[in-house]
């Protein structure tokens, strides 16, 4: 029997189930935060949003097909499983690190945008009255000054 292609058959079925699992989760989830990171700009978040989502599934799935072939063949049902976990558990791995990297990145963004329409740290309510020269010890009228005290 060739396990082969039933691994290749299962590692595909199951990394492109979870690819859309994630990208779907990441997508509904992700919409609150992206329109807070865009301060209420809605169009923009769901346009940036999907647009994220079609990377997600290319980098991923590009990676899923690119991972795909195998030198080893599996000898026994067994070896077919441990290939299959393992080339599971890479693509788990990718997804999982897309993940963090997403949310580092839009941390990052909306930290700015907070920042950039924040107000000044220190408001301004009162004016100073504007302070006296400070005396110059290269002032010649103020070194004979100094020097008659």
């Amino acid at each position: 029997m060739d396990y082969i292609i039933w691994t290749y058959a299962a590692y595909l079925t199951i990394s492109i189930a979870l690819t859309i699992w994630v990208a779907r989760t990441l997508h509904k989830n992700g919409r609150i935060f992206l329109v807070d990171t865009f301060l209420g700009n809605e169009k923009l978040a769901d346009s940036v949003n999907h647009l994220l989502v079609v990377g997600f599934y290319l980098i991923n799935i590009g990676y899923v097909t690119l991972a795909l072939k195998e030198n080893a063949r599996p000898a026994s049902a067994s070896s077919s499983l441990e290939m299959l976990s393992s080339k599971v558990g890479l693509v788990l791995l990718v997804l999982g690190t897309m993940h963090f990297f997403n949310l580092y990145v839009f941390s990052r963004m909306r930290r700015r945008a907070i920042l950039r329409h924040a107000p000044p740290p220190v408001p301004a309510q009162t004016v100073l009255p504007p302070r006296p020269p400070a005396r110059s010890t290269l002032d010649p009228a103020a070194g004979a000054a100094g020097a008659k005290a």
